[in-house]
């Protein structure tokens, strides 16, 4: 893993804004959140009394392995889920989605990226109504056909895509790191104020990896936005984090700025995640695996 130095100016480094936000600048929290899922013998604790928050204009990763409860946590933050216990807050007041009204008013302002982009449309939709959409739900259903248009224009080209090459084609007619870029597109018709980005990166190559990761920063640069990582790439949450939160069997065991987690780590789940990146002229250990 490379480890590049914050003050670096190299081309193609992201640049870390300064890491100390204020308390007031806090847009989503959670205290004591928690859910469990089945009962007696067979329940499972997947998110333990995790209490943690998000900044206006931040960029967080929540890292950790398979099963450590950080996919959980996401969709109880987005409202796809409901915490067994503990509360979440969203823009200082306690989160109600109780009804259908409340809960579309809340997805206006949080919006999500997922893993795999294959099974994240509809496949009977064309990408006219995907983006169509995204305008109707920002109120703008009443607009001209011809200002539609340049917005969905505007927004295909801020991912570089061509509206042309794309108006009545259907998601699946086009690659995987194409589908990612139609998904970010949305994000920028929609300018939620959060973004939880699931392992957006893991189901494409390496060049549109890097492509994705540059929108996704363009988009919290442009728009102030929030970005939440959800990863079990560490060095991936080190190169685009402000701070980073270190998940385990449901809890938060380590957090704090991406410095201080990645290149002074103090707890051994960690030091081990670290461990275990592969380094190109190091031999591999395999026996943690």
């Amino acid at each position: 893993m490379n480890m590049k130095n914050e003050n670096q100016e190299q081309d193609g480094t992201l640049q870390r804004r300064d890491a100390r936000f204020r308390e007031e600048d806090v847009i989503l929290s959670t205290k004591g959140l928690t859910k469990l899922f089945g009962l007696g013998r067979n329940k499972t604790l997947a998110v333990d009394h995790v209490d943690i928050a998000f900044h206006e204009g931040e960029v967080a990763s929540i890292v950790g392995e398979s099963g450590s409860g950080k996919t959980t946590l996401a969709k109880m933050l987005l409202g796809l889920l409901n915490p067994t216990e503990g509360e979440i807050y969203f823009q200082g007041e306690l989160r109600d989605i109780r009804s259908r009204k409340k809960k579309k008013e809340y997805w206006k302002n949080i919006q999500a990226i997922f893993q795999d982009p294959f099974s994240s449309y509809n496949t009977f939709q064309k990408i006219d109504a995907v983006l169509l959409d995204c305008i109707r739900m920002r109120g703008g259903g009443r607009l001209p056909q011809e200002e539609k248009v340049e917005m969905m224009t505007e927004a295909c080209r801020f991912v570089n895509l061509k509206f042309d090459e794309l108006t009545n084609k259907y998601p699946f007619e086009l690659s995987g790191g194409q589908m990612q870029r139609l998904m970010i597109a949305r994000i920028f018709l929609l300018k939620p104020k959060i973004l939880i980005a699931d392992e957006p990166t893991s189901m494409i190559d390496a060049c549109s990896r890097a492509t994705i990761l540059d929108e996704l920063m363009k988009l919290r640069d442009e728009a102030g936005m929030t970005v939440i990582f959800i990863t079990h790439d560490i060095g991936l949450a080190y190169y685009v984090s402000d701070h980073v939160y270190i998940m385990e069997h449901g809890r938060i065991v380590e957090s704090g700025t991406a410095d201080a987690c990645i290149l002074d780590p103090q707890e051994p789940y960690t030091q081990r995640l670290i461990s275990d990146v592969p380094k190109i002229h190091e031999e591999w250990d395999l026996s943690t695996v």
